[in-house]
């Protein structure tokens, strides 16, 4: 029973220092040509969002909207990315192809 309970500290301890490890990266993404850019830390927390003012005119509503979603998503991808990058370095995973 001791032992789970220690499995179980220790996995804590090491998912506590993955997430401060990822506080660390960032990643940035943009969409529409770099009209919208996104910064993202390695946690999936948006840490900035900015809009060209071209975007903000009432009739480009549908391409902003547009925009930010793949820009959401690509800075998502990268992030788990380097999560994993992250997780591989650190001894906690080991995916097969990633360098």
């Amino acid at each position: 029973m001791f032992s789970k309970l220690k499995q179980y500290k220790d996995l804590r301890s090491q998912a506590k220092q993955m997430q401060n490890a990822l506080a660390t990266e960032t990643v940035y993404a943009d969409s529409a040509h770099g009209k919208v850019q996104l910064v993202m830390d390695g946690n999936q927390h948006v840490n900035g969002v900015s809009i060209d003012p071209e975007f903000l005119q009432p009739e480009k509503k549908q391409d902003l909207e547009r925009a930010v979603q793949e820009a959401v998503n690509n800075a998502v991808k990268k992030a788990q990315i380097a999560m994993a990058k992250k997780a591989k370095e650190l001894g906690h995973l080991n995916l097969p192809g990633l360098q």
